[in-house]
C-alpha cells in the first residue's frame, strides 16, 4: 500500500521537536493511564502503531515481553530504538504480520492520518483472541465545539484526514469486530503556542489557530475551559478507547 507523502513529510519536519511539541506527548500520567487501561501481562507481545519517537512504548517497556513498533517516518522512529525491540517501516493499513500475532495493540494519535477503518481492521486482524486494542486520540467534546475544534486541528496539521468524537472511536472498533468497547476520558492542559509550534506549519497557520480561540463561541470556550491572555490555554480532550477481540 502506498504511503501518504504528505504525512511522511509532515512528521519528518516535526521529528526534531516532536518530544517537546505538547504536554500530552510525554506526560507520564497519560502514559500510566494508557498502560492501566490495557493491563499488560509480562508475557504479552505489544504492537505500537504509529510508534513515532517511542513515547508510548516507553511506558510499556519492562511490563511486556516484547514491543514491535510500526511507523512510516524513519526520522521519528530512529528515536524509538531504546523503547522497542523491533521496528517495521510501513503503513498500518497493510500490516506485514500474520493473524493473531499480538496480545496488545496501541495507537496514539495515529489513525487520524490513515484510512482509519482499514487500519483498525488490521489491528484486530493481527490481535489474538481475547487481546485488546487501545486507541488514544484527541476528540471534540461534542457537537457544540466540534466545528471550531476541527478547524483548529486542521490548521495545525494539513495532513490530517480524520477528526473524531468519542463515539467515532467506538464505532471504528465495533466495525472491526471488537466487543466490550469502553471509551475513557483524559483531559490534557495545553499551552496553545507550544502546541502549535511544531516546526511543520507556518506562522500564518499558527495565527489562524490563535484567531479561532480569540473569537471562540461561549460553548467552545466553556467546554475547553479556554484561557486567553498572554498565553492561550486549552483543556484538550482525549478519548482512550479500549476494545477486546
Amino acid at each position: 500500500m502506498p504511503v501518504d507523502p504528505l504525512v511522511r513529510a509532515h512528521f519528518t519536519a516535526r521529528a526534531a521537536k516532536y518530544n517537546r511539541s505538547s504536554h500530552w506527548v510525554d506526560d507520564p500520567e497519560l502514559g500510566a493511564f494508557t498502560v492501566a487501561k490495557l493491563a499488560p501481562k509480562p508475557s504479552d507481545v505489544l504492537l505500537d502503531i504509529a510508534c513515532g519517537t517511542g513515547l508510548v512504548s516507553k511506558h510499556f517497556k519492562g511490563k511486556v515481553a516484547r514491543i514491535v513498533g510500526v511507523d512510516i517516518t524513519t526520522a521519528m522512529a530512529d528515536q524509538a530504538r531504546a523503547f522497542i525491540d523491533e521496528f517495521v517501516e510501513g503503513p498500518a493499513e497493510a500490516l506485514p504480520f500474520a493473524a493473531a500475532s499480538f496480545d496488545l495493540v496501541v495507537c496514539r494519535q495515529g489513525t487520524q492520518f490513515m484510512q482509519d477503518e482499514a487500519a483498525v481492521r488490521e489491528m484486530f486482524r493481527v490481535l489474538r483472541p481475547g487481546g485488546r486494542v487501545c486507541l488514544v486520540h484527541l476528540c471534540a467534546y461534542g457537537h457544540a465545539d466540534k466545528a471550531e475544534y476541527f478547524e483548529i486541528l486542521r490548521l495545525r496539521n494539513e495532513a490530517r484526514r480524520n477528526f473524531y468524537m468519542r463515539e467515532d472511536l467506538s464505532r471504528l472498533m465495533t466495525q472491526a469486530g471488537a466487543s466490550s468497547v469502553v471509551v475513557h476520558d483524559w483531559v490534557s492542559v495545553e499551552d496553545v503556542d507550544v502546541w502549535s509550534d511544531t516546526g511543520a506549519i507556518t506562522e500564518e497557520a499558527r495565527e489562524g489557530i490563535r484567531a479561532v480561540y480569540r473569537s471562540a463561541s461561549p460553548e467552545f470556550a466553556s467546554l475547553h475551559a479556554v484561557s486567553v491572555g498572554d498565553r492561550i490555554v486549552d483543556h484538550m480532550l482525549f478519548g482512550v478507547a479500549v476494545g477486546v477481540k
